[in-house]
């Protein structure tokens, strides 16, 4: 490729299935829950939607439900570190219902957040945007988080918490949103 040349990075960013702690309103970041039964339904559902497509790579963080995610959705992923969920410190565990409202607000807000003993969102940020400037062209399937796919997001204007296997394209190179799937729906 020429120096004049756009690269063309696509990502399919793919929230993983519902694990125990979703199913329990916990807050979970680097903690490694595995996915429940409907979890690993809404995982496997995600394959008639992933098919008929060529990817550049498949990509998952190294957490156990984006790997899980990712086996039963499509194939195993290389596993990037990278793309873990921001490190929620103290809060990791606790429930939503029952958490101090003002980490609730502050959460919510997610601009400037760091929980005690976590991690800065703006490093999160950092990190992430590396990965994501670090893939070649094509379309890259990515499975990972929720709070991670917000941030995302927010690169190309938007701001959204979506369910678990939800789908985000986005055209990497330009910043532009693509399309939103919604998922989560499967009993």
């Amino acid at each position: 490729m020429s120096g004049t040349e756009k690269s063309s990075v696509e990502v399919w960013l793919i929230r993983h299935g519902e694990t125990t702690w979703n199913q329990d309103g916990l807050v979970s970041g680097w903690s490694d829950p595995v996915l429940t039964e409907k979890g690993k339904a809404q995982a496997s559902s995600l394959r008639g939607t992933l098919k008929g497509q060529t990817y550049a790579g498949v990509w998952s963080s190294d957490l156990v439900r984006a790997v899980q995610t990712a086996e039963l959705a499509w194939a195993t992923p290389s596993q990037d570190a990278r793309i873990r969920e921001l490190n929620f410190g103290e809060l990791e565990g606790q429930s939503w219902l029952t958490m101090d409202d003002g980490w609730k607000v502050a959460l919510l807000n997610f601009e400037g957040f760091q929980a005690p003993g976590g991690e800065h969102v703006d490093t999160f940020r950092e990190r992430v945007l590396g990965f994501l400037d670090d893939l070649d062209d094509g379309v890259h399937l990515i499975f990972v988080h929720g709070g991670l796919i917000r941030m995302v997001l927010r690169e190309v204007d938007e701001d959204k918490f979506l369910p678990s296997t939800s789908i985000v394209k986005i055209n990497w190179s330009e910043r532009r949103l693509l399309d939103i799937i919604e998922g989560g729906q499967e009993s």
